[in-house]
């Protein structure tokens, strides 16, 4: 019987059955798994089967195509802060995303990483616009991930590295500033924290989940239910309420 016991960062709980639960886990080395908890709805598992926390997952099964067993243990709870609107939009979105386009038993040690430290940030960044700029770079880089990645470090048309301003739509490819000419109406626009360590405002923050935004609705739910982008859509609602 293969026994996996693991780190894992919760990322979505559906019910099953009358007493338990399904979650879906992303662990550093053996991507997202799936598994069933038993008594996974009650009172004292429904705190630690929160999406966002990061548990110690002991998963069992008795064959590849049978769903796992699981048992967690909290390691790290992010429940508090679920009283924080923003915050808590914030763990919805992302954790929803990871949990709806990275394939199962597939490791992303990188995209595990990365998304570990967004949360952590969520949690302790003073101020949103810290995590924000975090939370576009996950996006970029889980679409590189799963082989979707954008090309900014040249333009498309001259193969020059300076003056990137733009993105294309179609090819994901950046475009600078005076190659656009009359095109560039039809381009996205690429902040400059995307290629630099320049500190990004929050008209160019928003400009940059517009960016991802464009290829994750692109190649992920081009021909899937859109759902999970309603979750995407609230919380950069409610950062646009905050910085208004």
């Amino acid at each position: 019987m293969p026994v996996i016991r693991t780190p894992a960062i919760v990322c979505t709980v559906r019910k099953h059955g009358e007493h338990g639960a399904v979650a879906r886990l992303f662990t550093p080395e053996h991507g997202l798994q799936a598994g069933y908890v038993q008594g996974g709805r009650s009172t004292a598992m429904r705190p630690v089967l929160m999406p966002a926390n990061l548990v110690t997952a002991e998963l069992r099964s008795r064959s590849p195509d049978q769903l796992a067993s699981l048992t967690v243990e909290l390691s790290t709870s992010r429940a508090p802060y679920y009283a924080e609107p923003l915050a808590a939009a914030a763990f919805e979105w992302v954790t929803l995303l990871t949990a709806t386009v990275a394939p199962d038993d597939q490791p992303f040690p990188r995209l595990y990483a990365a998304l570990a430290a967004l949360l952590e940030l969520v949690c302790v960044a003073p101020s949103a616009r810290w995590w924000a700029r975090a939370m576009v770079q996950y996006e970029a880089l889980l679409l590189a991930e799963l082989g979707f990645g954008m090309d900014l470090e040249r333009c498309a048309v001259t193969g020059e590295r300076e003056d990137l301003a733009y993105v294309s739509p179609r090819t994901g490819r950046a475009v600078s500033l005076h190659a656009a000419g009359v095109y560039a109406e039809k381009l996205l626009l690429l902040p400059p924290f995307m290629t630099s360590d320049a500190e990004p405002d929050w008209g160019q923050l928003l400009q940059g989940f517009a960016l991802t935004g464009h290829f994750i609705e692109r190649q992920f739910f081009a021909e899937r239910r859109a759902d999970p982008l309603a979750a995407r859509g609230m919380m950069i609602d409610r950062l646009k309420r905050m910085v208004a």
